[in-house]
């Protein structure tokens, strides 16, 4: 007979129950700054109206397989708008306070949301009102019905209002009804979500989490405000921060595929992707080193790289960290041609973008393969400065957003 062999241990596993509570909320604000990052080189190479399809694609890609993953992980499978409006409060769509999201329910099949805070909205008005209707028009529209066809392919979202404003400083940002009934026609996934679904990303196990832990394991029950992160156990925090890195990963894959589609040549695809990643990898970096507080220097690089979206989940990124240095070897991300692939020698650009972020007199170094490789910090007489990719995503106001302590609190029917 044989035997399984069980997940690889979370790197999330380190940390405490505290730590992780603060963390999982800037993960997910970090996956919305994946397109704050790539669009703008999208634009660049291909235009508004190429760039609004590309993120069509990536959305409608990605997004059914990891709303999936989440339902499964923390149980709260279902077919009703409670399963709906969970599964937006844990996707790197929908991150809390920088897009914030209230829920009005008024049944299983019927209800609202609205955004009294959109920070993706924010960071577009300033460009025009084309921009803002390409997002929250022509992006909009097909990829909320997208990602609520991993619920129940009956489910429609509609608009009551939303922007561009009027008047200017309208409030909420905007306004949407959710429907699902047996007469609505059924949605379908558009054409790269079958190729998503077939990676190792979309099916990749992670460990199941401990029920027997202290704090909440699962999201069964009640509908809550606000996703509650402090109430939850380690164990489940823990799964919740790899999913969640799962997401970035699968997001990542689809913004690839969709690139692909259009770039003129293998070596336009990968200048796009890596500059996608570059400007993310150092946001990213300073964000979780800030939540968590981290020492400085060579310690802290390393540290904030073990715990970075570019190499996780364990396992499915193959990294080994010790004795200053980190190892990375061939392993499902470089099957998939996941973030992973866009490192190594030769190309240090998202690894020193990290760097720069905790100390910018570290230089990265590596030797080895494409595959097998290590990365070690050197000491630079200047301070090397912050990249260009970087600057670009410091652009969005999520780069410096500070999150606020909320209660939550159970969305009943009246």
């Amino acid at each position: 007979m044989t035997v399984k062999p069980s997940p690889t241990p979370s790197r999330f596993a380190s940390l405490s129950r505290e730590e992780l509570a603060n963390l999982v909320p800037e993960l997910l604000l970090i996956g919305q700054l994946i397109d704050r990052s790539g669009m703008a080189w999208c634009i660049v190479n291909f235009g508004r109206e190429e760039m609004l399809q590309i993120a069509i694609e990536e959305w409608s890609g990605a997004s059914p397989v990891y709303t999936r993953r989440m339902q499964k992980a923390l149980k709260y499978e279902g077919t009703d708008i409670y399963t709906i409006f969970k599964g937006l409060q844990l996707d790197i769509g929908a991150p809390p306070q920088f897009m914030d999201f209230r829920y009005i329910v008024h049944d299983r099949w019927h209800g609202e949301f609205y955004l009294d805070h959109c920070g993706a909205l924010l960071d577009v008005e300033p460009m025009g009102e084309d921009y803002v209707t390409g997002m929250c028009h022509d992006i909009e529209d097909p990829t909320f019905d997208a990602t609520a066809v991993a619920t129940n392919p009956k489910a429609q979202v509609r608009p009551i209002h939303r922007p561009p404003r009027t008047p200017a400083d309208r409030s909420p940002h905007c306004h949407w009804t959710v429907n699902i009934d047996e007469d609505n026609p059924e949605v379908t996934g558009l054409p790269p979500l079958a190729i998503i679904e077939a990676t190792r990303a979309a099916s990749w196990e992670l460990a199941d989490i401990d029920p027997a832990d202290e704090g909440r394991a699962d999201y069964s029950g009640e509908l809550l405000s606000d996703f509650d992160f402090a109430a939850y156990s380690h164990s489940a925090l823990v799964r919740i921060a790899d999913e969640v890195c799962l997401q970035m990963q699968l997001l990542h894959l689809s913004f690839v595929l969709a690139v692909q589609l259009r770039a003129a040549d293998a070596a336009q695809l990968t200048e796009i992707c890596t500059k996608q990643l570059t400007g993310l990898a150092g946001v990213a970096a300073e964000r979780i080193h800030r939540a968590l507080r981290l020492p400085g220097g060579a310690e802290g690089v390393l540290r904030t790289l073990e715990l970075h979206p570019l190499v996780n989940p364990a396992g499915y990124v193959d990294a080994e960290f010790g004795d200053g240095r980190m190892r990375v070897r061939r392993s499902a991300a470089h099957d998939d041609g996941a973030w992973i692939t866009l490192c190594g020698p030769g190309h240090t650009e998202a690894l020193q973008a990290i760097a720069t972020a905790i100390d910018p007199h570290l230089a990265v170094e590596i030797d080895g393969t494409a595959d097998d490789w290590t990365m070690t910090l050197g000491h630079s007489e200047r301070p090397l400065r912050e990249s260009g990719e970087v600057a670009v995503v410091k652009v969005s106001g999520g780069a410096a957003f500070v999150f606020a302590p909320r209660e939550s609190l159970p969305l009943t029917v009246l």
